[in-house]
Parts: structure tokens; C-alpha cells; sequence
């Protein structure tokens, strides 16, 4: 059974009385009563603890208890607990397999921060399991996958919303370039430039011993079989010592088969603000271009030929043709941040800034009153799981919905697609596949590995 967001409080109170036992299927009767008792607060777990796992976790103890934690790594899941339980002052249950997690019905909202290949089917159990969702960026690792997500959220009624911060925080920098824009300071947008830095090629990385602690089968779970792979030279942080190079641990960003280097790392940030702010949240490109690129090892018809380097582009300039004439470049070089560029003018905008002309000029001739809350659909929320619990509380989808991040999503899985097999591709945004393109669409999807289906 699926609570819908239209449904009213009174038929939600009947529901549940109703449902007794298939009440697994049910959010928490703490919702019926909307938390007005400090003893009513909604009932975490995250899943996923290493980098962005603390980060949403830490933001939530404002709002949320958490009961569990889940992560295939002990060493991470042990510091973890002690944190929320020092944080929180009671320590939360731990568990390696998030199926545990799932199981239970007192935990109203799972928090995913996994590597990017296990996100789908987690939140898709999830919120067959009766969960909401908060799911870090990038939701996905394949296009297909994304649809899947929509179709979900759509049948279950969760509650979903995806961990592209800058939609709510970085001082509202963001918010105000996109109220800049729609409030035609700089005349009709024609270009727009993402800048999200490229990264450096690893050397070989060899074969080696698994770290103790970690239950490397089901690290890589959906992705395919592979040896664990590490150079000794060590880092300090993101949880203590982790190698530099390896196709686990923070690395993992840097190869296809677990995620999609800068492009949908920085890319599912920028390219995210940049079609909020032309207005493309619910359409697409009709071109994308990959003008130059370098990837760092040989690819055949868009699969990499060795596996004991990173496989993501290390630098690129790729070129989208956007609605109304609007030309979109993604870019490794220059600055991170984006660049707006209109008929009337041009700004800057980034997490630590927003500068030029149209910005300066917002002193003699600042953007009209409630122009920012507009642009969020209300009051700005104090932080971005804030809004997630929000939305929690009016069963209404927050600011960064799976639709809104799924579209955007699609030009940086498609410029991935591009790169790997040297060519330009040709979309339909309204059947949101490739065109006239068999081997590119064949990109699209990925197979799960035997065992590690989505279990729907």
C-alpha cells in the first residue's frame, strides 16, 4: 500500500488504522500525528557512512533520531556509530547489509551515500520497504536507471529528494543567479559554461589484498566482478587513511563502472543550476558534442581495455545544444563555477562567489522583494536535508526532486556516452533516447551482476 502526497491527514489516519499488519508497506504512524511532540521526531538510518555519509547525517540530528547504520566497511561503520552516538547521545544499531535496515518498521527515512552503482537499488527497495529517500549525487549511474526512480517514487508516493546542495545552501549564491536570470538581468540567455575541473590519470594500480574490514563482493555488488586494486601510498582523510589510487574508497568516482568522473561528480552540480535557471528542469539537449576530450587508457567501442587504470575523462570541452538557441559548454578548464552569458550582460557564480556587472549592479537596482523565494517555491530551508524532512512532514516533494536532477542528469551521462565513443549524439528529450544510434542507446542501461538484481 502507497500514501500518495494528495492524501489528506484524515484518510491517512484510516489508512493506517486499516492496514494493521501490511503496515511494513505503511511510513511510521509517528506521521499521522505531523511530529508536533518533541517525542514524535522521524526515525533515520543511513546507508553509506565514508565522505557525504557523516556530512547528511550531521546536518540531520537538528531534525531526525537515527537508529541505524549500515556501510560494507566495519572500520567506517564503527567510527560512525560512535560519532551519532556521542552526537546524539544513544548509539545507533550497525549492520553491514542494508536489507536489515530496510526491515524495519520503526525507521521512517533511509539516507543513501553509497558509491553512485549501488543508489538505485537501494532507494528503489527502499521505498518498496514503505521508506523515504535521501539520496546523494549523482542518483544514478545509467539513464534507464533514473526512469526507474521516477516510475517508484511515482507508484509508492515516497518521498524523494536527491543531494544537490546548491539548490538550498552556499549562502543562496545560486538561488540568486537563477532569480538574475529569470528576471532578465542579463537580457536573453545565449551561453552558458560549466566549469567542473578535470582530474589527473592514475598510474597502474596492481592487485591487492583487500583491506581487513571490508567485504569487497558486496562493495562492488550490482558492478561487475573485479580484484580489489590499491597503491600503498596512503591519504589522510575521508575517515581516516585510504590509498591514494584505488577502484575503491573515494576513488571510485574515476572509473565508469561505478560512477562517471567530473562529469557527474561537479557536473550533476553545475549543469544542474544552469538548467534550473534556463528553464530546461523538465526537457533536454538536442545535440551533445564532445569537441575535445582525453581519456586515459584505449577504449573499443566505448568499453575501456584495461581495468587496472582509472577509465574517466581527465579533461574535456563538450559542447550541448540546449532549447531556444542556448549553447552549453562543459569544460575542464578555467574556473569551477558557472558563467552566465545574455544579450545584456554576464556573471559568475560559484560556492565561494557571484561577480560582474549584473551583480554589482544590484545595489542601486536590487532584484525585487521575494525574487529568491520565488525562485524556491517559498521560504528558503536552513539547510538541504532540512528541506528532505519538510517534505517529510507536508508528504509534497522537496527542492531537488528525481525528475528535475534525472533530466539535467541525462546531459552529463549523455556527454560520458559521447566521450567514450568519440562521437557526437543526437537525443530526443521527450523519448529520452538517442537517435538513429543502436550502440549509444545500448549505453543507457547497464546489467546488474548475478545476485545483486533490484528486488522490486
Amino acid at each position: 500500500m502507497a500514501i500518495s502526497r494528495q492524501t489528506s491527514r484524515r484518510q491517512f489516519l484510516k489508512g493506517v488504522a486499516a492496514a494493521g499488519a501490511a503496515s511494513a508497506f505503511l511510513p511510521s504512524p509517528r506521521w499521522a500525528f505531523g511530529y508536533q511532540s518533541p517525542n514524535s521526531r522521524p526515525v533515520f538510518a543511513t546507508i553509506g557512512l565514508r565522505n557525504q555519509g557523516w556530512t547528511i547525517t550531521s546536518k540531520s540530528f537538528g531534525h531526525a533520531d537515527f537508529a541505524a547504520l549500515a556501510d560494507v566497511d566495519a572500520n567506517v561503520l564503527g567510527e560512525n556509530v560512535d560519532k551519532v552516538a556521542k552526537s546524539q547521545g544513544k548509539k545507533p544499531d550497525a549492520y553491514k547489509d542494508y536489507r536489515k535496515v530496510l526491515e524495519r518498521k520503526d525507521i521512517d527515512a533511509v539516507m543513501i551515500a553509497t558509491p553512485d552503482h549501488w543508489h538505485t537499488k537501494i532507494a528503489v527497495e527502499a521505498m518498496h520497504a514503505g521508506k523515504d529517500v535521501y539520496c546523494e549525487k549523482p542518483l544514478t549511474l545509467t539513464i534507464d536507471e533514473g526512469k526507474l526512480i521516477e516510475r517508484v517514487v511515482k507508484e509508492t508516493g515516497r518521498v524523494f529528494q536527491v543531494g544537490t546542495m546548491q539548490r538550498t545552501e552556499s549562502d543562496q549564491r545560486f538561488l540568486q543567479a537563477i532569480a538574475l536570470v529569470k528576471n532578465g538581468r542579463i537580457g536573453t540567455v545565449k551561453k552558458v559554461t560549466c566549469g567542473i575541473n578535470g582530474m589527473e590519470a592514475s598510474p597502474v594500480i596492481p592487485v591487492a589484498p583487500v583491506p581487513e574490514g571490508i567485504d569487497w563482493d558486496f562493495w562492488l555488488g550490482p558492478a561487475p566482478e573485479v580484484s580489489y586494486r590499491a597503491l600503498p601510498e596512503m591519504r589522510q582523510g575521508y575517515g581516516g587513511g585510504v590509498p591514494l589510487y584505488s577502484n575503491c574508497h573515494y576513488s571510485f568516482r574515476n572509473w565508469h563502472e561505478y560512477s562517471g568522473g567530473k562529469l557527474t561528480d561537479w557536473g550533476a552540480h553545475h549543469v544542474d543550476i544552469a538548467c534550473w535557471a534556463l528553464g530546461a528542469s523538465d526537457t533536454g539537449p538536442s545535440l551533445v558534442t564532445p569537441v575535445e576530450y582525453k581519456l586515459p587508457v584505449a577504449y573499443k567501442d566505448g568499453n575501456p581495455l584495461v581495468d587496472d587504470q582509472y577509465n574517466a575523462a581527465t579533461s574535456f570541452n563538450i559542447r550541448v545544444a540546449m532549447p531556444n538557441d542556448v549553447e552549453m559548454i562543459i569544460t575542464s578548464e578555467g574556473d569551477n563555477g558557472i558563467l552566465f552569458e545574455g544579450t545584456e550582460g554576464r556573471f559568475f557564480v560559484n560556492r565561494g562567489k557571484i561577480t560582474g556587472k549584473p551583480v554589482e549592479d544590484l545595489k542601486e537596482n536590487p532584484l525585487p522583494e521575494g525574487a529568491i523565494e520565488a525562485v524556491y517555491g517559498g521560504p528558503v530551508s536552513s539547510n538541504h536535508t532540512a528541506n528532505f524532512i519538510e517534505g517529510m512532514h507536508a508528504r509534497k516533494q522537496p527542492i531537488s526532486d528525481v525528475w528535475s536532477h534525472n533530466r539535467m542528469l541525462e546531459i552529463c551521462h549523455l556527454s560520458n556516452i559521447a566521450m567514450r565513443l568519440g562521437r557526437e549524439l543526437k537525443w530526443d528529450p521527450a523519448k529520452r533516447e538517442i537517435i538513429g544510434d543502436a550502440q549509444a542507446n545500448s549505453f543507457l542501461a547497464r546489467e546488474s551482476r548475478k545476485g545483486f538484481e533490484i528486488q522490486m
